[in-house]
């Protein structure tokens, strides 16, 4: 499962059957090493079946209290380089990394100027709207193919706490905006925990997963398969699932409510043992690597209270969820032409909305 936009089911603290063998002796900073360690020796993309391209959609790039005034990062997502920094009025620019000049990786030793982006070889400064270049200040004349639009620029918008950028192949407009959501800013509700990895996979092999009912008791260990209320939209798609949660006191009644927007912003409400919000941002390097970060966040009086040790737990038992899918979806193939059996959950309906996000030629 992954708790982007699927869902916990009886007991998740379980040991499951399938990959048991491959986490169990992983803890501390062994398991945080290999959460973020690369997978080497998988296939390739060719023979996984990977090369349909990134779907498009507001991603999230980074925490917006992670790019100060002033500050410049080199980026890599959409199988693309980029340079992002924040002007010295506050707003951050996207733009892709190479300088037209000599190809000088922007994000690497460039800096703000103003709100323009200079970079490090020649301080060819570059307008992150416009996409041009706004002055050469050893150069009596500007050459006239960087006075017009001579580098992509990105959509870029701060909502969550998060940085977000919208990506399509075409580089057409936003289609929808990005959901906000109360809680994340709410300051009666926690900071973000942050858990993060990397998945050596495709984002939409992750995100069938949360309609492939089957696999919870086989990687999960649970004791039987969820059921919910899907709902599909334009845009997004969701589900609200009843479920027994395993504690240390006994079962208690749960709902888990999921929500996407997009293939790149998703979120799940759970409540019974702890009312929570995970905040679940995946974004594409490549078209077999995804960069996932988890944010929880839960109302202080739960988390700083009595009940506090199971809002902790929750949380623990979702990431483990998690690592049991990453040990298949780090090598897992995407199967065009699946034998779908009874079962299995809604997956034909799943990809039929889900290809959606694939820009036509």
């Amino acid at each position: 499962m992954t708790a982007t936009d699927d869902t916990l089911t009886t007991d998740a603290r379980t040991p499951p059957v399938a990959v048991w063998q491959i986490l169990e002796k992983l803890r501390g900073q062994d398991l945080v090493d290999w959460r973020l360690a690369e997978v080497t020796g998988r296939a390739s993309v060719e023979e996984r079946n990977l090369d349909t391209g990134i779907p498009f959609g507001w991603y999230p790039i980074d925490l917006s209290a992670n790019l100060a005034v002033g500050e410049v990062k080199p980026l890599r997502y959409f199988a693309k380089d980029l340079a992002m920094w924040r002007g010295e009025d506050g707003e951050v620019r996207i733009v892709d990394a190479y300088c037209k000049h000599l190809g000088a990786h922007m994000g690497h030793g460039g800096k703000v100027n103003g709100n323009l982006l200079e970079c490090p070889f020649h301080a060819w400064r570059y307008d992150g709207s416009e996409g041009v270049v706004k002055d050469i200040p050893y150069a009596r004349a500007i050459p006239p193919q960087v006075k017009r639009k001579c580098i992509r620029t990105w959509h870029v918008v701060e909502v969550n706490r998060w940085i977000w950028a919208w990506y399509h192949p075409q580089d057409i407009d936003p289609l929808w905006e990005v959901a906000v959501l109360p809680e994340a800013t709410d300051p009666d509700w926690t900071e973000y925990e942050i858990h993060e990895w990397n998945v050596w996979g495709s984002i939409q092999n992750m995100a069938e997963n949360g309609v492939d009912f089957a696999h919870f008791k086989y990687i999960h260990g649970t004791a039987n398969v969820p059921d919910g209320e899907l709902r599909w939209g334009e845009w997004g798609r969701g589900a609200d699932v009843k479920a027994k949660m395993g504690t240390p006191m006994g079962e208690v009644d749960g709902l888990i409510s999921y929500d996407t927007m997009g293939p790149g912003q998703s979120w799940t409400r759970f409540t019974g043992i702890s009312e929570t919000l995970l905040v679940a941002c995946l974004t594409p390097v490549d078209q077999d690597h995804v960069h996932a970060r988890f944010c929880f966040t839960q109302p202080k009086a739960q988390a700083e209270g009595p009940m506090g040790r199971l809002a902790k737990g929750l949380i623990r038992d979702i990431c483990k969820q998690f690592d049991q899918d990453k040990v298949v979806w780090d090598r897992q193939k995407f199967e065009p032409n699946p034998i779908i059996c009874d079962g299995d959950g809604p997956i034909p309906q799943f990809r039929k909305f889900y290809s959606r996000f694939y820009a036509q030629d």
